[in-house]
C-alpha cells in the first residue's frame, strides 16, 4: 500500500509559521497570490538574512514550489542556487536576480529549457523579512489606469459642481442688478430744466450778432431762372445775403495800361 505523501513543515495545517489561516489549504504556487504576506519571525531571530539563506527562508513561504529544479538540488545536499547544476537541467527553478543586503531580496520564478534558455513567471521579493508577490506587469497597468480614471472622473465632478455654483451666483447678481442700472439710465428733468435756465440767461446777456457788411459796389448777386432755383434758395432767410461778403467780393477789376 503506497505511503500517502506529506505536506512540507511549514505548510502543515496548524503550523504558526504560515500567515493566515491555519486550517485553510495553501494556494497552489504559481497562481495569484499578491495579497497574501509571509514572515517567519522564529527564524530571522536565529538566523541571519544574507544571500547564502536567504533561499531557505524563501522556501518556509507558501510562494515556494517544492517541484522545482532547487528542490531536487537540496536533496543532493548541493546548494539550490548553483548555476553550475541548474543549468544543466529543465523545468521550474528559482533565482536570486538582485540583493541589497540585509533589507532586500528579489526571486524570480522562470522556466528553463535549455542552459542559456529561460522564460520568466512570476517574481517574488523579500522585504525586511516579509515576503510578498510581485504584481504582473498587466495588472500594474489596470491598476495605474483604474487610478487615473478615478481622479480624472472626480476632477470632472468637481469642475461641473462649481460651474453649476458660479451659473447660479451670476442669476442672482443678474436679477439684482436690474434696478440698480436703470436707476442710472433715468433722466432727471429738474436737472435739464436747470441747464436750459443757465444757457438762457448767458445768451440774455451777450450782445446781439453785428449786421453783415453791404454788398460793393458793382456787384450784382447771380440771378437764376425760375425753374432752377435751388431748395436751400427757397428756405433761406430772405433778410440774409445769398453769398457771403467777405469771401466773395465780385468781379476783380483789372487795370488797363494805355
Amino acid at each position: 500500500m503506497a505511503a500517502t505523501p506529506m505536506l512540507p513543515p511549514n505548510l502543515a495545517p496548524g503550523n504558526a509559521n504560515f500567515d493566515g489561516n491555519a486550517a485553510a489549504a495553501p494556494p497552489t504556487p504559481g497562481t495569484d497570490m499578491t495579497g497574501i504576506c509571509f514572515r517567519d519571525q522564529l527564524w530571522l531571530n536565529t538566523y541571519p538574512l544574507d544571500r547564502n539563506l536567504v533561499f531557505d527562508y524563501f522556501a518556509l513561504s507558501p510562494f515556494y514550489d517544492y517541484t522545482c529544479n532547487n528542490e531536487q538540488l537540496r536533496m543532493r545536499s548541493i546548494h539550490p542556487l548553483d548555476i553550475s547544476h541548474l543549468s544543466k537541467m529543465t523545468g521550474i527553478e528559482f533565482m536570486v536576480s538582485e540583493v541589497m543586503e540585509p533589507h532586500l531580496f528579489v526571486m524570480r520564478k522562470q522556466k528553463r529549457d535549455g542552459p542559456e534558455k529561460v522564460t520568466p513567471m512570476l517574481t517574488y521579493y523579500v522585504l525586511d523579512g516579509s515576503i510578498y508577490q510581485g504584481p504582473q506587469l498587466c495588472n500594474v497597468f489596470a491598476a495605474r489606469v483604474g487610478r487615473a480614471l478615478y481622479h480624472i472622473s472626480k476632477a470632472f465632478t468637481t469642475a461641473a459642481s462649481k460651474l453649476e455654483k458660479i451659473g447660479y451666483v451670476d442669476s442672482e447678481n443678474e436679477g439684482v442688478s436690474l434696478e440698480p442700472k436703470a436707476a442710472k439710465e433715468s433722466i432727471d428733468f429738474k436737472e435739464v430744466k436747470r441747464v436750459d435756465h443757465i444757457l438762457a440767461s448767458l445768451q440774455r446777456k451777450l450782445p446781439p450778432a453785428p449786421q453783415p457788411p453791404p454788398f460793393p459796389e458793382g456787384y450784382a448777386p447771380p440771378t437764376t431762372t425760375e425753374g432752377e432755383q435751388a431748395p436751400e434758395a427757397e428756405q433761406a432767410d430772405p433778410k440774409l445775403p445769398l453769398v457771403d461778403p467777405i469771401l466773395d467780393q465780385g468781379p476783380s477789376k483789372r487795370l488797363k495800361y494805355t
